[in-house]
């Protein structure tokens, strides 16, 4: 049966023993012979991953050209640090709008594409929807200096001013939980709402975690496979989707890989983590004023830099839903809301419970 699809294999060995098609089989037979197919199933699939992980991959640029977002994408001239650079962004206006604006933060590992849902979501709701890129991820700029969420947090303002935006809400996922807290501390009358989706930042990862040289982040990360990636991803993040939902995130980080600009990409990215170790924002937290909702995964415990922490200390590191309670109750206008059997990604495996939290929340 060499070189049969899976699902021929499955009929093959399941047609064996279904009733009827032979009286005298016992019953453990018929579990031996499922056990095998089911192994058959899952060689498969093994040798399935494997072969998508070694094949050649069609390149992209290192501003995600050739991989596509749900909706067209603007350039906004910047200049940081003396550099000359772009911020890309999608401008979403809703077919019956109610007045408000609200701007998504992306995560670390993951292009802005991804909002896709709580984009339609939003905007099906009246909101002109923001979907920026920050500079260093995406579509937008790789700059040669360091990340700081300061440059990225005025970065921000500077699109909304070209957008003639006055004040907004913000809604802000993973590492864009901490820029936007970094926002709503630098601009609170910018922000009317703060929603810290998953947010990381939650602790200063630098009680835990000794500094690591970026040469040392950078070899680490060009190690890292296409395989690899998918199950850190499924790991530490306890992802619950299905594998063709993961798919896209592992394009657009390794099909970058084949561009000549790679390297150039690969130091912003591991800037984007030194950032997150340098620039803590958790003593922070406790000083936002503006109205700020924590919607946070039961199971997600991620926490960046985990495994350099002493072994010793790595268990107390991302307690997320846990330190959301903690940080709103210290708050003047903040609740944390908890789903069960949820991972990182709370607005793509939650996204009914995810929609009724953060409209309600907005709503007020």
């Amino acid at each position: 049966m060499a070189g049969l699809d899976p699902a021929i294999h499955v009929s093959i060995a399941v047609g064996t023993w279904m009733p009827g098609t032979s009286p005298g089989m016992t019953e453990t037979s018929m579990t031996r012979i499922l056990s095998a197919a089911l192994a058959a199933i899952l060689l498969m699939t093994s040798f399935a991953s494997h072969a998508a992980d070694t094949a050649p991959r069609e390149p992209y640029g290192i501003a995600l050209e050739g991989f596509a977002y749900p909706y067209p994408v603007h350039l906004l001239p910047l200049v940081n640090d003396g550099e000359q650079l772009s911020m890309a962004y999608m401008d979403v206006a809703p077919a019956q709008p109610n007045g408000r604006t609200v701007v998504l933060l992306h995560g670390r590992n993951f292009p802005s594409s991804y909002w896709a849902p709580v984009i339609r979501m939003l905007s099906d709701a009246g909101y002109r929807v923001v979907v920026p890129d920050q500079v260093g991820f995406g579509k937008s700029s790789k700059p040669t200096g360091e990340l700081h969420f300061d440059n990225l947090a005025r970065n921000t303002m500077a699109l909304l001013d070209h957008l003639k935006i006055e004040k907004t809400e913000i809604v802000a996922h993973s590492l864009g939980g901490m820029l936007g807290v970094r926002i709503a501390r630098a601009y609170p009358d910018r922000v009317a709402h703060l929603v810290l989706t998953a947010p990381i930042g939650l602790e200063d990862y630098r009680l835990y975690v000794p500094p690591t040289p970026t040469d040392k982040m950078i070899e680490t990360e060009d190690r890292l496979t296409a395989e690899g990636y998918r199950k850190q991803l499924q790991t530490n993040y306890a992802i619950k989707l299905s594998p063709d939902q993961i798919t896209p995130f592992i394009d657009a980080r390794f099909n970058i890989k084949g561009s000549p600009d790679y390297p150039r990409w690969l130091r912003a990215f591991v800037s984007s983590g030194q950032m997150i170790y340098r620039e803590p924002v958790a003593h922070e937290i406790p000083l936002i004023t503006v109205p700020t909702l924590f919607v946070m995964g039961a199971d997600d415990h991620n926490a960046p830099g985990r495994p350099l922490a002493p072994e010793a200390l790595r268990a107390k590191m991302g307690q997320n839903a846990e330190l959301a309670k903690s940080l709103a109750a210290k708050m003047p206008n903040a609740k944390a809301e908890v789903i069960p059997d949820t991972g990182h990604l709370v607005f793509l495996e939650a996204p009914a419970k995810y929609r009724e939290l953060v409209l309600n929340f907005l709503g007020r």
